[in-house]
């Protein structure tokens, strides 16, 4: 999982570079379609994050609560992450 969250941190940190440039386009009156292109992009580099902890979470502390006999908790987290994932 270090390696992994460590992979995650520098993914976010570009992120944050991206979404850094989007203001600097939006102050330099970048022309609109480029700038939702970057946006469009922001969005999926987030996405691509959101499903990596997902499935990590899914993978490792669901899987354990199972084990553990705690079912319920599990269903409901499956259900948690389910729901988030759809907005």
């Amino acid at each position: 999982m270090k390696t992994s969250k460590q992979k995650l941190i520098k993914r976010l940190k570009i992120i944050e570079g991206q979404v850094r440039g989007l203001q600097d386009m939006l102050e330099k009156g970048i022309y609109c379609i480029d700038i939702i292109t970057q946006t469009s992009a922001v969005k999926r580099a987030l996405s691509s994050v959101e499903d990596a902890l997902m499935e990590s979470h899914l993978g490792t502390c669901v899987v354990h609560q199972v084990k553990a006999g705690k079912e319920k908790i599990a269903v409901s987290e499956i259900l948690k992450v389910y729901n988030l994932k759809r907005r």
